[in-house]
């Protein structure tokens, strides 16, 4: 009959030679697990901005479009326009009867981006 070994005796001898081959590939498992997601991260990313910058170009072009038809005000506004004669309430820059503040400031954002030109 063969010796009989304890088997606290072959984890003594297995757990250093495990410990040097698995401790690497652990390390390397790990190590590319991370690179690959902030890869996914980065392109993520750069797809986000290029979405970014493609409704920029697309609300641009709209803009452009609207400017050169001659409708700059959104359908409704016209009348709220004309009933004020087209200026502010006061001449310090108040907005106009009819429009919002956030209005006012969206059209003086399409007016400095409207004039930047940017094609593919």
């Amino acid at each position: 009959m063969p010796p009989v070994v304890p088997p606290f005796l072959v984890g003594l001898i297995v757990a250093p030679l495990a410990k040097r081959l698995l401790k690497p590939l652990m390390r390397g498992v790990v190590k590319t697990s991370v690179g690959l997601a902030m890869e996914v991260k980065k392109a993520a990313h750069e797809a986000g901005e290029n979405i970014h910058d493609l409704a920029a170009e697309v609300a641009a072009e709209m803009v452009a479009a609207q400017i050169a038809a001659g409708d700059m005000m959104p359908h409704g506004a016209d009348s709220a326009r004309s009933a004020t004669g087209g200026a502010s309430d006061s001449g310090r820059g108040e907005p106009a009867a009819g429009r919002s503040e956030s209005d006012v400031r969206a059209a003086a954002k399409i007016r400095a981006t409207a004039g930047s030109g940017k094609t593919l």
